[in-house]
C-alpha cells in the first residue's frame, strides 16, 4: 500500500504597503537640498545682515512642521477628502482674497501674492489651491463617472479647473502658478479619460502656438510696458533686455556655463554673490555652477526616481480616486521641476517657479510636503500580497 500524500499550501496573508523608496529619495532630495541652500545663502543672508544660516534655520523649521503636517494627512483615509473637496476649493479661493486685506497682504516686488500669517510669517495663499485641485478635480471625476467620456464632462472638469486659474491669476496675480493649477487639471483629466489622441494634438499644438506666439510678440510688442510682455521680449532677445528684464536669466547662465562638467567645488560659486535672490528660484544655476553637469544630472536622477514612485503608486492604486490624487501630486512636482529647468537655462520666460525640494520657501515646503502624504496615504491602501 503506497501511502498519499498530502500537500500544504501556505495560506497567503495581505499587508498594507508603504513606499520606503519614496521616502528615502525624498529624504535625499531634502538632505541635498538644504546642503546647496546654505552653500548658496550664507553670504547673502550675513550681507543683509542676518546669521549666515538665517536661511538653513528658516528652512529646517518649515521641514519640521512639514514632516508633521505630511503625518497628519498620511493617516487619515484619503476618501475622506473627497467629502470635503468642494468645500477645499472654495476656501482656497477665499484664502486668495485676504491678499486685499490691509494689514494681511503683503506686497513685494510690485505683486501682492502673499498674506501675513502670525508665528509662521507670509505665505503664499494660491499654494492652497494646488492642493485643493488635487483632492477636487479626482473627486468631481469620480463623480461625473462615465459622463466625462462625452463632451458635456471634459467641459465640466475644464471649467473648474479654469475658475481655480482664473482665481488664482485675478486674485494673487501669479500667471506661473495658475499656469501650474491648470497643468495639473490637464493632466489628470488626460489620465482619467479613455481616449488621448486629442489630448496630445491639442498639447502640442498650445507648445507649438506658445513658441511662435513669444517670436511674433518679440517683433511688435518692442514698446509695450507690460511687465509680463517685458519677460517675453527679454526671453527672446535676452542680451538686448539685459538691464531690464533677463539680468538673472544672463547671469544663471554664466552660473552654468561656469561650472563645466564637475563644477568649481562645493561653496565656491561666484555668482552667488550677483544673482538676486538665488537660494530662490535661480539654485540650479548655483548647484551647476559648484558642482557642475553632475549635479545637474544628480537631481535629474533624484527627481525621476521620485517622480517613478508617485506613478507607481498611482497605478497600484486601489480605486479611480486614489489613483488620481497621486496624478495630481505628480503632475505638479513634474510641472514645476520643467518650467524651473526651463527658466534657468533660458529654455522658458522667466517664471518665478521655485524648484521642489531644493529652492528656499516655508510655503511652497509644506503644501509639498502635504502632497507627499497624500500619496503616502493612497499607497498605504494598496494590498500587498506575502
Amino acid at each position: 500500500m503506497v501511502g498519499k500524500r498530502v500537500h500544504r499550501t501556505k495560506e497567503k496573508r495581505t499587508i498594507a504597503y508603504f513606499d520606503y523608496t519614496l521616502m528615502v529619495v525624498l529624504i535625499f532630495l531634502i538632505g541635498f537640498g538644504l546642503l546647496m541652500l546654505y552653500s548658496t545663502s550664507s553670504y547673502s543672508a550675513i550681507v543683509k545682515f542676518h546669521d549666515g544660516m538665517f536661511y538653513l534655520k528658516n528652512q529646517l523649521i518649515s521641514y519640521v512642521v512639514s514632516f508633521v503636517a505630511m503625518w497628519v494627512i498620511y493617516k487619515f483615509d484619503y476618501h475622506r477628502y473627497a467629502r470635503i473637496s468642494k468645500v477645499a476649493f472654495w476656501m482656497a479661493m477665499v484664502v486668495m482674497t485676504f491678499v486685499f486685506v490691509p494689514g494681511i497682504g503683503i506686497e513685494a516686488y510690485g505683486a501682492r501674492r502673499w498674506i501675513r500669517i502670525p508665528i509662521f510669517g507670509q505665505m503664499q495663499p494660491s499654494e492652497f489651491m494646488k492642493i485643493a485641485i488635487v483632492i477636487f478635480i479626482p473627486a468631481l471625476i469620480c463623480k461625473i463617472g462615465e459622463k466625462l467620456n462625452k463632451k458635456e464632462g471634459v467641459l465640466c472638469v475644464l471649467i473648474w479647473g479654469a475658475i481655480g486659474a482664473a482665481g488664482v491669476l485675478f486674485l494673487t496675480d501669479n500667471l506661473s502658478t495658475a499656469v501650474i493649477v491648470m497643468g495639473m487639471v490637464c493632466i489628470i483629466l488626460f489620465v482619467a479619460h479613455r481616449k488621448t489622441k486629442c489630448f496630445l494634438i491639442t498639447g502640442a499644438s498650445i507648445i507649438v502656438a506658445f513658441f511662435i506666439g513669444s517670436e511674433f510678440l518679440g517683433k511688435i510688442m518692442k514698446g509695450s510696458s507690460d511687465f509680463r510682455i517685458r519677460r517675453i521680449l527679454a526671453w527672446v532677445n535676452p542680451e538686448m533686455y539685459m538691464s531690464e528684464g533677463s539680468y538673472q536669466s544672463m547671469q544663471a547662465l554664466y552660473a552654468i556655463g561656469a561650472g563645466g562638467l564637475f563644477g568649481k567645488g562645493l561653496g565656491n560659486s561666484a555668482q552667488k554673490l550677483i544673482i538676486p535672490e538665488a537660494q530662490n528660484d535661480m539654485i540650479l544655476s548655483i548647484i551647476c555652477e559648484e558642482l557642475g553637469i553632475f549635479g545637474l544630472l544628480i537631481i535629474l536622477l533624484l527627481f525621476s526616481i521620485l517622480l517613478y514612485r508617485i506613478a507607481f503608486v498611482a497605478q497600484n492604486a486601489p480605486d479611480l480616486y486614489g489613483s488620481l490624487i497621486a496624478t495630481g501630486v505628480f503632475a505638479q512636482i513634474a510641472i514645476q521641476v520643467i518650467l524651473n529647468i526651463g527658466v534657468v537655462t533660458n529654455l522658458l520666460p522667466t517664471t518665478g517657479v521655485t524648484l521642489p525640494f531644493i529652492s528656499y520657501g516655508g510655503t511652497a515646503t509644506l503644501f509639498l510636503m502635504v502632497e507627499i502624504g497624500l500619496v503616502l496615504n493612497v499607497s498605504s491602501k494598496i494590498k500587498v500580497e506575502v
